[in-house]
């Protein structure tokens, strides 16, 4: 059914709003009700709702606050997504933050917790949370956060990486945790955080740079005109011929990212059913090549 659905833009759309609502239901129903933190910007939502309710003395609200809070810290960086990194992984990016914000303030957090074990409610929250963000990055789709901003400053050119910008912001994260809270809820937060990536890296479909070898006798350029125009992609051409039926065959070398296939195929089938085309993953391609998330 995933598979089914990850063939349409709207499909994988789809598909992440529920990884945002499996992220939600980890999150709110086992990390939440033992009171601890996850990582990223999240967790820093989670911080400041606790210090606010601490501060109006008030022990819990109908609906969970970091929620909101979220949506509050993603509007900025919408704002950055729609003016440098195009109006289609905006539109993602808007719909799949709003799910994620919505289902954080909508499922309830339970009173007393489901798994009174901290190891355990760690290890479930963490896993759970972790492959519905993981759906959402299959997807071809960003929940907003340090994510966005992660790709944000990639396409800025920032020396800083993705991983070491996330890294650093967990350790002061978590540092301020510990002092304000106690060790404790430092330990099985990182540990809830470690079990929330280990999640995600086995969700999320890897090696999203593929390259694809396309064959087709078809004369004209419509196939280049729709890599080109349409996926914004260079392409390599080289003219062959079929050694069993000597007819001329062009051969298209292009490279693109995993989400971009199923367009691709589609457009072959309308300009050349008979066309074929070879897809391999784990390239590393370097210089003049524009990575997408989606």
């Amino acid at each position: 059914m995933v598979q089914n659905a990850m063939k349409s833009s709207w499909g994988r759309l789809f598909v992440a709003i529920m990884g945002a609502l499996i992220y939600a239901l980890g999150i709110n129903l086992f990390v939440a009700p033992l009171g601890l933190f996850t990582g990223g910007l999240m967790g820093l939502c989670q911080l400041l709702r606790s210090l606010i309710l601490m501060l109006l003395g008030i022990e819990s609200l109908n609906f969970e606050l970091a929620g909101v809070i979220l949506y509050a810290f993603n509007v900025p960086l919408l704002i950055l997504a729609y003016r440098s990194m195009g109006r289609v992984f905006f539109r993602n990016t808007l719909i799949c933050s709003t799910a994620y914000a919505v289902f954080a303030s909508v499922v309830p957090v339970p009173a007393a917790p489901i798994v009174e074990d901290m190891l355990t409610g760690c290890l479930l929250g963490g896993v759970i949370s972790g492959v519905g963000s993981g759906l959402a990055l299959t997807s071809g789709c960003c929940g907003g956060g340090l994510d966005l901003l992660g790709l944000y400053l990639a396409k800025r050119g920032a020396k800083v990486t993705i991983g070491r910008f996330n890294l650093a912001f967990n350790a002061v994260l978590f540092a301020t945790c510990g002092v304000l809270f106690d060790l404790t809820t430092l330990i099985y937060s990182v540990l809830n955080t470690i079990f929330n990536a280990m999640a995600i890296d086995r969700a999320h479909r890897q090696s999203v740079t593929v390259q694809v070898l396309i064959f087709t006798k078809k004369d004209g350029d419509e196939v280049d005109r729709f890599i080109i125009d349409n996926l914004h992609r260079g392409i390599t051409r080289w003219e062959g011929k079929g050694v069993y039926t000597g007819e001329a065959t062009h051969i298209l070398c292009v490279c693109m990212n995993k989400y971009e296939i199923d367009d691709l195929r589609d457009a072959l089938g309308r300009i050349d059913p008979k066309a074929f085309f070879i897809v391999q993953e784990g390239v590393h391609v370097s210089t003049n090549f524009e990575r997408r998330l989606s």
